[in-house]
C-alpha cells in the first residue's frame, strides 16, 4: 500500500520548471493578496487629509489641464465628444495601466524584504498590485460617471450605458498587458537597479505614442500614424470610445495584432520573472 502523502508537506525545489507558473499556489495564497491589497491601502492614506479622495481629485485635475493645453491652446479635436468626457475617460484607461506597469516593474526591488522571510508565491505580488489598480481605476470611474450623468440629463451628450459595461472586458486585456510589460521590467530592475528610474519616463513616453489626449483620427497619415497603430494600447483606447461614444477607428487586424503582442508579452514576461525569482535572493 502507498503511503498517504502529508498535506502538511510543502515540496519546494531549487530549481523549478521554468514552464511552472505556480497559479494553483497563487489561488491557495489569495488570501495572502487580499491582505497584501489592503494593507497597501491602509499604508498609502494613513496619514493623508483627503485619503482615497485624492483618487477623485487626481482624474480632475489631470482632465482639466488636458482641456487646457490640448484643446484651448492646441485645438486638438475630439470627434465630436466633448472634451472633458473625453479626458477623463483617456486618462481613466491609461491610469490603469500605467498603475500595473509601475507597480510591478518594482516587485522585486520593494519586496526584497518580505521575499526572505517566508516563501509565497511571488506572483502573488504582481497579481494584488493589478487588483490595486482595478480599485482605484473603479473609484476614478466616479468623476467620468458623474459627468457623463450631467451631460445625459441636459442632453447634451449621451454615452452608451450598455457599452460601459461591455468595456470592462477591455480591463482584462489592458491588465494582462500590463501585467506582462511589468513583470518584465521588474524581471531587468532586479539585475540591473539603475533601470527602474527609466520607468516613468517610459510610461510617459509611451502615453503621448497612444491616443489618450487626441484620437487617432488627429494623428497626420505617415511614420507617426504608423508609430502609434504599432502601439498595442492604440486598438484599445479605439476600442473603448467606440463602446463608449460610438467614434473610434478601429478594425478587426488592429484588434488580432494587438491581442496576439498582448498574450507573447504576458508569457513572455511570465517566463522571465519565473526564472529571475529563482535566483533573486542571491543577487539582493
Amino acid at each position: 500500500m502507498n503511503e498517504k502523502q502529508d498535506p502538511r508537506h510543502v515540496h519546494i525545489d531549487a530549481k523549478p520548471d521554468l514552464l511552472d507558473l505556480h497559479l494553483g499556489d497563487v489561488w491557495r495564497y489569495r488570501d495572502f493578496v487580499v491582505s497584501y491589497t489592503q494593507s497597501y491601502f491602509l499604508k498609502r492614506y494613513k496619514q493623508t487629509i483627503l485619503g482615497p479622495l485624492w483618487l477623485l481629485i487626481n482624474p480632475l485635475i489631470n482632465a482639466l489641464m488636458n482641456l487646457f493645453v490640448f484643446g484651448v491652446i492646441a485645438g486638438i479635436g475630439t470627434n465630436g465628444i466633448p472634451r472633458l468626457l473625453f479626458y477623463l475617460s483617456g486618462h481613466g484607461i491609461w491610469n490603469f495601466l500605467a498603475a500595473i506597469i509601475t507597480s510591478c516593474s518594482v516587485t522585486f526591488s520593494a519586496n526584497a524584504y518580505l521575499f526572505g522571510k517566508v516563501w509565497f508565491p511571488r506572483l502573488s505580488i504582481p497579481i494584488a498590485n493589478t487588483l490595486i489598480a482595478t480599485v482605484e481605476y473603479a473609484i476614478q470611474l466616479i468623476p467620468f460617471l458623474l459627468c457623463a450623468l450631467y451631460f445625459a440629463l441636459t442632453g447634451t451628450f449621451s454615452i452608451r450605458w450598455g457599452g460601459l459595461l461591455l468595456s470592462f472586458g477591455l480591463l482584462l486585456w489592458l491588465a494582462a498587458l500590463g501585467l506582462g510589460v511589468g513583470v518584465i521590467v521588474s524581471s531587468a530592475t532586479a539585475k540591473y537597479r539603475d533601470l527602474s528610474l527609466l520607468v516613468s519616463l517610459f510610461v510617459r513616453f509611451w502615453m503621448y505614442a497612444t491616443p489618450v489626449v487626441y484620437p487617432l483620427s488627429e494623428v497626420p497619415q505617415g511614420l507617426a500614424y504608423t508609430l502609434v497603430l504599432l502601439n498595442p494600447v492604440t486598438p484599445v483606447m479605439e476600442c473603448f470610445r467606440y463602446l463608449l461614444f460610438g467614434v473610434g477607428e478601429v478594425s478587426v487586424g488592429m484588434i488580432a495584432y494587438s491581442l496576439i503582442l498582448t498574450v507573447l508579452i504576458l508569457f513572455g514576461g511570465l517566463y522571465c520573472f519565473n526564472r529571475i525569482e529563482r535566483s533573486f535572493m542571491d543577487t539582493v
